[in-house]
């Protein structure tokens, strides 16, 4: 069975959701750890995708100049 491959969006949402317990003070203390440690896991995907976009976006860019 193949795993589905996390969107930027998704990414996005599922931190933004974790932000919003943390501050309604909706996770006890062991939910707070992991949560912590999966928002940073998204961030740092996140900033990986947005990186490679850039890239490939100058990419195409340097590309269409050189015609």
């Amino acid at each position: 069975m193949s795993k589905k491959q996390l969107t930027y969006s998704e990414a996005i949402a599922e931190i933004e959701l974790i932000i919003n317990k943390i501050e309604n003070q909706e996770l006890d203390i062991d939910e707070l750890s992991a949560n912590v440690k999966r928002v940073a896991e998204l961030l740092n995907f996140c900033k990986l995708k947005l990186k490679n976009t850039e890239e490939e976006v100058q990419k195409v860019l340097r590309e269409f100049d050189d015609k």
